[in-house]
């Protein structure tokens, strides 16, 4: 029987995900990521070169997933307050990306997997804010998205901090999530109006 080497890589690359997630690159085994995927860890090896390369090989696969799912719809301040509540709730459902770009900026710095690739994508979110609001700067656009991000990021990779400031209760992750809305729509509406 032939080995199902797209099957193993799959299997690698969802358990080296959650090791990632949890323990980041410096905390991350190799030997329970192979446990995990129920293989032997010299396939990681032969896979991936090494753990570093792993946890590229991880964002990757995690940044292309979300650049899929959550994109900018509509025009006006409106489309990108509703972008940045879609991204909220992706990130509230699955705080994978978010959790695995603070490890990285955290134990990488100014290092990141893929830049060529990755710059073209953040190119392109501020491409979205540009044709969602016509007339907006290169550096207002890039400034407006990189606001999204981090209040979308920061609220499932810093929630005891979250819970001290606000509190917890069932209705927490509704409040914030229309807190993040407005703040983006009152930012996205000062960029589209003309200063006096």
């Amino acid at each position: 029987m032939a080995w199902d080497t797209e099957r193993t890589k799959r299997l690698l690359l969802e358990a080296g995900t959650a090791e990632f997630c949890q323990f980041g690159l410096a905390g991350a085994r190799v030997d329970r990521i192979a446990a995990a995927a129920g293989v032997n860890k010299e396939r990681i090896y032969q896979y991936f070169g090494k753990k570093d390369l792993l946890f590229d090989a991880v964002i990757a696969s995690q940044l292309s997933k979300v650049v899929d799912e959550v994109r900018i719809e509509g025009a006006g301040p409106e489309a990108l307050a509703d972008y940045a509540g879609r991204l909220f709730d992706h990130h509230h459902q699955d705080a994978t990306l978010p959790r695995l770009l603070f490890w990285e900026g955290l134990e990488r710095g100014e290092y990141v997997v893929n830049r060529p690739d990755r710059a073209a994508n953040c190119r392109n979110k501020v491409d979205g804010v540009i044709r969602a609001m016509p007339g907006t700067s290169r550096e207002d656009a890039a400034d407006l998205m990189l606001t999204i991000i981090a209040l979308c990021d920061a609220w499932p990779v810093l929630p005891e901090l979250d819970g001290l400031m606000a509190g917890k209760g069932p209705s927490r992750a509704e409040r914030r999530r229309k807190a993040i809305v407005r703040t983006v729509l009152l930012a996205a509406q000062a960029l589209a109006t003309p200063a006096c």
